[in-house]
């Protein structure tokens, strides 16, 4: 992992401290809540639905059991509302299920003390009072995180494959290219205000794990024909309100000039991405819009960096070897811990299949933690979870741990001698769901629970998944699929790339979920990346878990042998499922529908 060094330290320090008097000169009313918003937001300070919150960066997914120990401490500690704020919260949530007459489902109770992992591996939190931020900041600074640029126009949290560097099929290790690349892009004087938010995304593996297509900028690790490594180069990707898939601008892009390209392709956008339309100013509309135009005007000021400015960004063998050296094989040890676990155990050999990978040492693997349980949101982490978590990492993984795509936790350094003891202290906890790929391995955002943008809540109608699918062998049967659940159009919860999709949306005041079908990430399983196609009129949040299970008998009833329910869906076409979703309908709501 990366280490800090004095200056890193010293950097996010001072920030923090900088932020405290901000938000001091606030509460004197020398600043007024306009002129805070910029401040807190380029800090990770959201003011959501009910309260503050906190988003705190955990650059390209890696973290250590120290900064989860801090992330416990902060969750126990600051994590904490108003008691009559949290009354006043549910009483809230309790009147929209009663607006909606029976067709919503019973939401849980709004809890607190937890952190919640996201699909772009930060950690959020929901209920820190703005007057405790800046103490916050300075307790992440003490374990070298931070909240910097993880809202706001700007560059955001550089992610990459949870299994960089230890990958069976990888091809380069882009983690260093990502730490350089964040260090290059944090408070870049040119990029603080964007025409809209900016993500950058790498892969170093044969299999796209990382969803390059759907970024701003993908970078897919590769070697030419003489064995040198570089990058292919996709700009334009998206989702919300127009999903599209990234166009490759350069097969090949030598390593050394990653930082130059990129700021051409940023200064291109800076220039002439919208402003004056916030749902037209992402970069993928101006891909779009432009295509070659937009291509050849990255190519001509990408030279003019090289020749006129002389490549001020060119990374140097020196920077990348000192950077490289943080990302080594670690002083690694068996736990040797006994287990009574029996090796031929169903659910053992269940968790061996799904949550358990190959690793390029031989005699180690690597384990994914399944933090979708019943009873808790996807990706949701109260502080003893987190500190036990911490455990884990320390005992089987050297001290480390990665934060997934999908909302998970990856254990990157496990001996496979290991594997019995870390699945029995894993289950304790449980977060030994034998899951991982499979339809309870759900994404979905916090929603209209806790974000001031969502149209819908989302967490109930995961909870009622989570609770209808608990059957090991049906899950197994049913395969590989991916559900993902956005709250509002914005896709946090990435419901177009999913083989099932859903989206709430509002009408009049109540709250609706339109289903798609057939979206993909671009992974090996699912195919080229796309998005999902809506299948028809919005349900009620109560027909979505009946409507799932319409979805799945109509895949089990035509499938063919040994095929995937994404395979079925593009051979036999969307209608088959449309029909099933509607009959699934419930009466009264029938005339409803939107």
């Amino acid at each position: 992992m990366y280490q800090y060094t004095q200056f890193d330290k010293q950097f996010v320090l001072l920030r923090a401290q900088q932020f405290r008097d901000q938000l001091q000169r606030w509460e004197r009313g020398e600043l007024t809540d306009e002129q805070l918003l910029p401040l807190r937001l380029q800090n990770g300070w959201y003011v959501q639905r009910y309260a503050p919150m906190a988003r705190i960066a955990v650059p390209y997914g890696e973290i250590s059991s120290a900064q989860l120990r801090m992330l416990a401490h902060i969750a126990r500690e600051y994590d904490r509302p108003d008691p009559q704020l949290l009354e006043r919260a549910q009483a809230t949530q309790n009147a929209l299920e009663a607006a909606q007459q029976g067709q919503t489902l019973a939401a849980p109770a709004l809890r607190y003390g937890y952190g919640h992992f996201t699909t772009r591996t930060n950690v959020q939190f929901n209920w820190i009072p703005l007057s405790k931020a800046a103490d916050v900041m300075e307790l992440l600074a003490s374990v070298s995180m931070h909240g910097i640029q993880t809202s706001g126009n700007d560059i955001r949290n550089i992610n990459c494959d949870a299994w960089e560097g230890i990958a069976e099929d990888s091809i380069i290790d882009c983690r260093p290219f990502a730490e350089i690349t964040r260090q290059w892009s944090t408070l870049h004087p040119e990029f603080t205000y964007l025409p809209r938010k900016f993500k950058i995304s790498f892969n170093g593996a044969a299999e796209d794990r990382a969803a390059l297509r759907w970024y701003d900028i993908g970078l897919q690790g590769t070697r030419n024909a003489a064995g040198e490594v570089g990058f292919t180069v996709l700009v334009g990707g998206g989702m919300g309100r127009t999903p599209i898939n990234g166009s490759v601008v350069r097969e090949f892009l030598p390593w050394a000039q990653l930082l130059n390209y990129i700021e051409a392709i940023v200064r291109v956008y800076n220039a002439y991405g919208r402003r004056d339309n916030k749902w037209k100013a992402r970069i993928k509309m101006l891909v779009k819009a432009e295509g070659q135009a937009f291509i050849d005007a990255v190519e001509k000021e990408f030279q003019d960096i090289l020749e006129k400015d002389g490549a001020p960004h060119t990374i140097t063998q020196a920077e990348l070897d000192r950077v490289s050296s943080h990302f080594v094989v670690p002083d690694l040890k068996p736990a040797n811990l006994p287990s009574k676990v029996d090796p031929q155990g169903q659910l053992y050999q269940h968790w061996l299949r799904q949550n358990v990978r190959g690793h390029k040492l031989p005699g180690m693997a690597t384990v994914v933690l399944s933090f979708k349980r019943p009873g808790f949101a996807p990706g949701d982490a109260d502080a003893d979870t987190m500190e036990a978590l911490a455990q884990l990492a320390e005992q089987f993984s050297a001290g480390e741990a990665r934060l997934t795509r999908e909302q998970n936790v990856l254990l990157p350094w496990v001996f496979q001698s290991d594997l019995p003891a870390l699945y029995e202290a894993a289950r304790k906890l449980g977060l030994a769901r034998p899951n991982i790929g499979l339809l309870t391995d759900l994404i979905a955002c916090p929603g209209g629970d806790f974000c001031s943008l969502a149209n819908a809540r989302s967490l109930h109608i995961a909870e009622a998944v989570l609770q209808r699918y608990q059957d090991m062998d049906e899950l197994l049967d049913l395969g590989p699929i991916d559900l993902h659940m956005s709250g509002c159009i914005n896709s946090c919860g990435h419901h177009h790339s999913g083989h099932i999709g859903i989206l709430g949306v509002d009408k009049d005041g109540k709250e609706w979920y339109q289903i798609t079908l057939g979206g993909s990430d671009g992974s090996k399983l699912s195919g080229p990346a796309t998005g999902g196609k809506v299948v028809g009129p919005a349900f009620t949040a109560a027909e979505v878990p009946d409507v799932i299970e319409a979805l799945l008998d109509t895949y089990r009833e035509l499938r063919q042998e040994g095929e995937l329910f994404i395979d079925t869906l593009r051979r036999i076409g969307h209608q088959p499922f449309k029909e099933a979703a509607h009959a699934a309908r419930h009466p009264k709501d029938e005339a409803l529908a939107i």
